[in-house]
């Protein structure tokens, strides 16, 4: 895949500023609906089997490397990550697509949770947050429009290049040193790693089986082989009643032997079927 580098009109143009555009829509959606759940008696149970808990992992629940980033720890944290999501978000759905957009954001999150579970591999508390999807995009954002100007705390405008070098070199700083403030500093890392490496490289790496795809081909050979029979058929039939009426000019339809007049049977079905269809 190829990033395209410029200025986007979507969030500038009136008909498209506050937009939701559909990938990031759907995933306000999904965080917003299991959020909901987690608001109930459920969150316990949410949170231990469905966040990144390495020790759980290397004991067979490696759904949890894609499951986490759809938690959150509170409405100040979904909150949060569904703006940058949006604000940044935007740009770069209307210029990719919301498929691939939608596809550079889960590649990003689960990379994040596979790099977490390495590096943090016998960690027993869980991993939760769509932060590491969400350092991706900011990634690719400061990737595509580097000169667009953010402002930092809403106040002091910054090129976006270097708010991402700023926000990185802030994360590693922070995963480094023995900073106990329950933020998964090595996740948001994770997220900038593979989106780093996803648009470095073009996306080849991350060229996911698509079973539906496979059965649309399936389907269309038959349906060609179908055809190719079907024309097959007609083409012979049409050959014999082409050499019956050459036998009706020379002997008459009474000579005709009982193989032949079927022949002609058969295409006179043929012809009634395909003009009632018609």
């Amino acid at each position: 895949m190829r990033y395209t580098v410029g200025q986007s009109n979507w969030g500038r143009n009136p008909r498209t500023m506050g937009a939701i555009p559909p990938a990031i829509k759907l995933l306000f959606w999904i965080n917003g609906g299991i959020f909901l759940l987690q608001m109930t008696g459920l969150n316990p149970f949410l949170v231990k089997y469905l966040g990144l808990t390495p020790v759980m992992v290397w004991h067979g629940a490696v759904w949890q490397l894609f499951t986490y980033m759809f938690l959150h720890g509170g409405l100040l944290h979904i909150g949060f990550n569904m703006l940058v999501l949006w604000m940044f978000g935007r740009d770069i759905e209307y210029a990719w697509g919301s498929r691939e957009f939608l596809k550079y954001y889960l590649v990003c999150g689960l990379g994040a949770g596979v790099v977490t579970q390495l590096i943090l591999n016998s960690q027993t508390i869980p991993t939760i947050g769509a932060s590491g999807a969400i350092f991706g995009v900011l990634l690719a954002f400061g990737m595509m429009y580097p000169n667009r100007p953010i402002y930092l705390w809403f106040l002091f405008p910054i090129p976006a290049k270097y708010m991402v070098i700023l926000w990185g070199g802030m994360e590693l700083l922070f995963s480094i040193s023995s900073r106990a403030d329950g933020v998964a500093h090595l996740t948001h890392l994770g997220g900038v790693a593979v989106g780093f490496i996803y648009l470095k490289w073009g996306g080849r790496m991350f060229r996911f089986p698509r079973p539906l795809a496979f059965l649309g081909r399936w389907r269309a050979k038959r349906k060609a082989h179908r055809l190719k029979k079907k024309w097959d058929d007609q083409r012979s039939l049409m050959e014999a009643v082409d050499r019956v009426l050459d036998r009706i000019n020379e002997v008459g339809y009474d000579q005709l032997t009982d193989e032949e007049k079927a022949t002609l049977e058969r295409a006179s079905k043929r012809l009634s079927t395909e003009d009632a269809k018609g």
